[in-house]
């Protein structure tokens, strides 16, 4: 698929960095960054909530229903990821925009309300099957509609947003375990940990869908109304010319991710997001459990994450310059390579203070390369293919979610060297994946074409 321009026509990239950057990107990057951090509370609360349901439940700290919990919502993202990536491609992006959000407050609600393990499962799974829907839609949505020398920047600042849904589901797990017993207190958390999802649902009924999107699926008159509500919302006038249409092609299948130079890019990225996800929630996801087992009060450990989380936000800022000044993949690979270092370092820590300088550096650098990373991923495919090749990969990183629990454990069991060793194998790889990509986006507009099947 391509499109036919002309001097009597207007592409959609000339439209949209001609409307330039306003009041509507920076609306839109509220509205999804909103959705974003809730999500990271609904990803992340598991590691915080996981005392006070052992407690409740009656199982030991490192038990298979530990492993249970932390890897249902992964498993269901990773199912959720796939499905929901393919549907907005064929249905619109506005359609899944809203339905999983509404589907995820609803799932992270009645997680509260579990009356037993089977059951609390259950909800996480189908919590983490919703929310893993929002990953491909957002950044597709945020790629379309952010001209293109803002576009890199606005995908690093909205993977942002992860630091604050990280400061706010540890904030709020500190202040619950301050006024109630962990019993009691994680089903507060699961319940309170859901209502942001409300508040982002509702602001984004006003948002359109992708005009780009429209386009691609013969809907002229509703991309043209998309494009006007951005005028009117940066103060600008689209220009009058009629909008470049795409020429039609063949059908366009999920199986075109695997053809050609795309298939080498899904490959290689599915590589990079696998190897980045196993190293992080390796770690991350049983770091409290860890804190805590060498010794630190729950309220510490708390008050620890919540520092490393603010960690976070020097990672993802220099991101956001470095993706426009050297580049998505040069950006990419040195978080990657300085994560493999951070491992290393966290090893030979010997104090408490350089264990919390070591985990520092490794959430400044594991935060960084997943900006860099959500940057660069949605500008490698076209447009039909934009939201299925996230999914995809991004529910490779699911997959690798769903392993890290086990494999974290080894952090808990005395075989920290062996776990380290493996997590920076893992970003070392996943460095030398995002290089062969070979090629780089910034400054180019999004790509409509999808390759002919080989």
């Amino acid at each position: 698929m391509t499109t036919r321009p002309s001097s009597d026509t207007l592409s959609v990239d000339a439209a949209i960095n001609q409307l330039g950057l306003g009041a509507f990107q920076w609306r839109l990057l509220l509205i999804c960054g909103l959705t974003w951090a809730a999500d990271a509370m609904e990803v992340l609360l598991m590691g915080f909530a996981l005392p006070g349901i052992s407690a409740s439940f009656g199982f030991p700290a490192g038990a298979s229903q530990a492993k249970w919990l932390l890897s249902a919502t992964f498993a269901g993202m990773f199912l959720g990821a796939w499905f929901w990536g393919w549907v907005a491609d064929r249905l619109g992006r506005r359609t899944v925009f809203l339905t999983t959000v509404s589907l995820g407050v609803v799932f992270g609600l009645l997680g509260a309300f579990a009356p037993g393990l089977t059951w609390l499962v259950a909800a996480r799974f189908l919590t983490g099957f919703a929310i893993g829907g929002t990953l491909p839609v957002d950044y597709s949505m945020m790629a379309e509609f952010v001209p293109t020398a803002w576009r890199g920047r606005f995908l690093v600042y909205l993977e942002s947003f992860w630091a604050l849904g990280t400061v706010l589901v540890a904030a709020l797990a500190w202040g619950l375990s301050s006024l109630m017993p962990p019993g009691e207190a994680w089903r507060w958390l699961l319940g309170l940990a859901a209502l942001p999802g409300l508040f982002g649902l509702l602001a984004r009924l006003g948002v359109p869908d992708s005009p780009r999107s429209l386009l691609v699926r013969g809907q002229g008159a509703a991309a043209r109304e998309a494009l006007e509500r951005v005028a009117r919302l940066n103060g600008r006038a689209l220009p009058p010319q009629p909008l470049a249409v795409p020429v039609a092609a063949a059908h366009v299948h999920p199986t075109q991710l695997f053809s050609g130079s795309t298939g080498r890019r899904t490959l290689l990225l599915a590589a990079v997001w696998f190897g980045l996800s196993l190293g992080y929630y390796g770690i991350f996801s049983w770091l409290p459990s860890f804190l805590r087992a060498q010794g630190l009060e729950l309220g510490a450990v708390y008050r620890t994450t919540l520092l490393l989380a603010l960690a976070q936000v020097p990672g993802y800022v220099l991101a956001a310059v470095l993706v426009e000044r050297i580049g998505r993949r040069a950006t990419l690979v040195g978080y990657l390579v300085a994560s493999a270092a951070g491992a290393y370092l966290f090893l030979g820590a010997g104090s408490p203070g350089l264990v919390l300088a070591t985990s520092a550096l490794l959430s400044f650098a594991l935060l960084g390369a997943w900006g860099a990373l959500y940057a660069y991923t949605p500008e490698l495919y076209p447009t039909p293919l934009r939201t299925t090749g996230m999914g995809f990969v991004s529910g490779m990183a699911r997959l690798a979610s769903v392993l890290s629990p086990s494999l974290g454990a080894l952090l808990l069991t005395g075989q920290l060297p062996v776990a380290l060793t493996l997590f920076a194998g893992c970003f070392l790889l996943a460095a030398l994946c995002a290089w062969a990509i070979g090629v780089e986006t910034r400054g180019q507009d999004l790509q409509d074409r999808v390759e002919a099947a080989h």
